[in-house]
């Protein structure tokens, strides 16, 4: 087992813990970021469109926990560069690696492990603490987005940020709130249940 030998808790370590389990787990993962992708809206003044990849990255790396969520990223990355049409606007292949959005699929591999980390260790137990957790998220996708981005098209730093980052600032916000009241939720939910059952 991925997490096996390890303190830390993730939510999907309340499942039988088997190969099986990790392994159906991962695939999801990487299914619900491709699907999560579909939900796209371009903007005609940057590459970078608007998706909801972001939030299936954040939520599912923090439910997966640090290795499934890394290793579920770099399979839905992998994938889609061999030429599974499940990046933004159905786009697949090596191609995508040369535009000028790629540096955000490689952060969100970054940002699974980072995030699974944080949830590991308790990040996702509370909302005040879930909602830091999926700043720092967002901040490493920026981080490699933004990097990317502007040696891809030869900007600077305040033409990359424009282009970049502010455009989805809110949208990212609205995720922010939705997981910060998701994980917190679900920890409470599993505690209620296990009670339940002890009683």
């Amino acid at each position: 087992m991925l997490n096996q030998g390890l303190k830390r808790q993730s939510l999907t370590d309340l499942l039988p813990e088997s190969l099986v389990t990790d392994l159906v787990l991962i695939g999801l993962f990487a299914l619900a970021i491709g699907v999560f992708a579909q939900i796209t809206i371009p903007l005609s003044f940057t590459p970078v469109p608007i998706t909801g990849q972001t939030f299936a990255v954040l939520l599912g790396g923090a439910a997966l926990g640090m290795r499934r969520a890394a290793i579920g990223s770099l399979l839905y990355l992998g994938l889609g560069l061999v030429g599974i049409p499940w990046f933004a606007g159905t786009a697949g292949g090596l191609q995508v690696a040369t535009s000028p959005s790629f540096g955000y699929l490689v952060g969100f591999v970054a940002a699974a492990a980072v995030v699974g980390y944080l949830a590991e260790v308790g990040m996702d137990r509370k909302v005040g603490r879930t909602a830091i957790m999926m700043v720092v998220g967002n901040l490493v996708i920026y981080g490699f987005g933004l990097v990317f981005l502007m040696l891809d098209l030869h900007i600077g730093l305040t033409k990359g940020l424009a282009l970049g980052v502010t455009p989805f600032l809110l949208g990212d916000l609205i995720k922010l709130v939705l997981a910060a009241g998701l994980l917190p939720g679900a920890w409470y939910l599993r505690g209620r249940l296990t009670r339940g059952r002890e009683a």
